[in-house]
């Protein structure tokens, strides 16, 4: 499918203004102190604190530094979460809050001296963030999560003047908060990590873990032994914590191009009804805004190509944006909406996981490695309890059953719909695309703009869901778990590690 009129072919940009020098024939040693699975800011952050106290680090990325979820965000550096502090509260207590607030907030201000400190132009600025309100009837809301963010220690307040055109009737603010450009900010950690003695390698996937007897990682290009293990794929690609049961996996859509002087945001804005997110970015050569929203469950049976068109005219009337870059953000949320930071399971002292950011991804992996690196170094470290990712409470029980819940609506009905559309492939359309039963194999079939027909089988080989199709990024999506994958089956995100069967290559199980 070809893109929509006016909208360019999804590209980040901050992935096509940074690109990343290669590191794809680095040599893998056979042992190391620490193995970072992932090469996004969780896991980079992670592997720069611990090569600085000296801990012989390995950085295994699948793909490409930074391309993933960390190369495909807006780039808020904040602790304001949406509207997060008043739910906090009540659901663990005012010292949950404040310790949430703490590290998000020091996470800013580490990126901010940090990037000072290593010389590293990432185009950090500080700005105030904003989530504002249309609605009358939510002021006491925004204005119950104003003074919870302000007993949580954070530099918050609520006004009514937000410096946006939006006709907000209301906002939440909170000062000092940041923006940077996040693929130059990690490209320079990588460089550092490199100058302390780490090692990093791309297009390197991890692709099995052992822990017993020696906790070894296993590779294309051999294994290596190590110490340590941490797991920061953004969905974590080990099954053993369970933690496809406990993520719901969400995208976000993004434009972002050049817009008039004077239209140019000042701060970071974020419609607590909508989730329209605005912000600004200093470009070298003009400015440009950077517009997200339009959220949905990864794999939902949905026009994508629409929701980026309904953003884009938002975008337009608001900023007078010209759009020349989209791409999506995938994020996963946890059921108490705090992330899993720690243990990979409870009988493990040395594998260990950073997930769950929730739209949040840029302080809260940031973050992470900072707990990470106390976890990994045995420094007592406050916030663990909070983030434990094995911690059990209750009253998130009726968000894990809604979760699964819409993941046996996904196996069973999306396998009814397969079977009640049946379609003859020579009859696909160039640049369409369809799931259905072709013999005994279910078949998740496109064809090319040049008229080649992709076939491969629907089942995601993650827990065998099936996939529909992106008609805006031209994959296959899974809404069980998140997985998603190009036409030609190659595993594009996880959880799932293997590629979709092409058709007639097997039986499809």
């Amino acid at each position: 499918m070809e893109p929509a009129a006016g909208l360019p072919a999804p590209r980040s940009l901050w992935i096509d203004s940074a690109p990343a020098p290669a590191r794809a024939d680095r040599d893998l040693p056979t042992e190391a102190d620490v193995v970072v699975i992932g090469a996004g800011i969780a896991g980079l952050t992670t592997a720069y604190l611990l090569a600085r106290e000296g801990r012989s680090v390995l950085v295994l990325e699948a793909k490409e530094l930074a391309a993933g979820v960390s190369g495909h965000t807006t780039a808020k550096l904040s602790a304001q979460h949406a509207l997060k502090y008043a739910g906090l509260e009540r659901a663990k207590g005012r010292e949950a809050a404040m310790r949430y607030a703490e590290t998000q907030h020091a996470a800013v201000d580490w990126i901010a001296k940090t990037s000072t400190e290593l010389g590293i132009d990432c185009d950090f600025a500080r700005r105030d963030s904003f989530v504002y309100t249309t609605d009358e009837d939510r002021l006491d809301e925004l204005k119950a999560e104003a003074d919870a963010a302000a007993r949580a220690g954070l530099p918050a307040s609520f006004t009514d003047d937000i410096g946006l055109a939006a006709p907000a009737v209301g906002a939440v603010r909170f000062t000092g908060q940041a923006q940077f450009h996040p693929r130059r900010w990690l490209l320079g950690l990588a460089d550092e990590i490199e100058r302390l003695g780490g090692r990093i390698a791309q297009h390197a996937p991890a692709q099995a873990v052992t822990e017993w007897p020696t906790l070894s990682v296993r590779t294309p290009r051999g294994r290596v032994r190590t110490d340590h293990v941490v797991v920061t794929t953004h969905y974590p690609i080990l099954d053993r914590g369970l933690f496809f049961a406990r993520l719901d996996p969400v995208r976000d859509l993004v434009v972002a191009g050049p817009v008039p002087v004077e239209r140019m945001p000042a701060g970071m804005y974020l419609d607590a009804v909508t989730h329209h997110s605005v912000r600004g970015y200093d470009s070298a050569t003009e400015p440009i805004a950077v517009v997200g929203g339009e959220h949905y469950r990864t794999g939902e049976n949905l026009d994508v190509e629409g929701r980026y068109r309904e953003l884009a005219t938002w975008a337009r009337d608001l900023l007078g944006l010209r759009i020349t870059h989209r791409w999506s953000a995938h994020d996963m949320s946890t059921p108490d909406s705090v992330p899993y930071v720690g243990r990979y399971h409870p009988l493990t002292a040395r594998v260990w996981v950073a997930t769950g950011f929730g739209q949040w991804g840029m302080t809260g992996g940031t973050a992470a490695g900072q707990l990470l690196r106390d976890l990994i170094l045995d420094d007592e470290n406050p916030a663990a309890p909070l983030y434990d990712p094995n911690r059990a409470h209750l009253r998130s029980a009726p968000e894990v059953v809604k979760d699964n819940v819409a993941v046996a609506r996904h196996l069973v009905g999306d396998h009814v719909r397969a079977l009640r559309t049946p379609a003859e492939l020579d009859q696909l359309p160039a640049g369409e695309a369809t799931v259905t039963r072709v013999g005994a194999k279910m078949t998740a079939a496109y064809r090319a703009p040049d008229g080649e027909l992709h076939a491969v089988s629907a089942r995601c080989t993650h827990l065998g869901c099936l996939v529909t199709f992106n008609n805006a990024e031209q994959t296959w999506d899974c809404a069980c778990h998140g997985s998603r994958f190009g036409t030609d089956g190659t595993v594009i995100q996880g959880p799932a590690t293997r590629p979709l069967r092409r058709l007639n290559e097997g039986p499809d199980d």
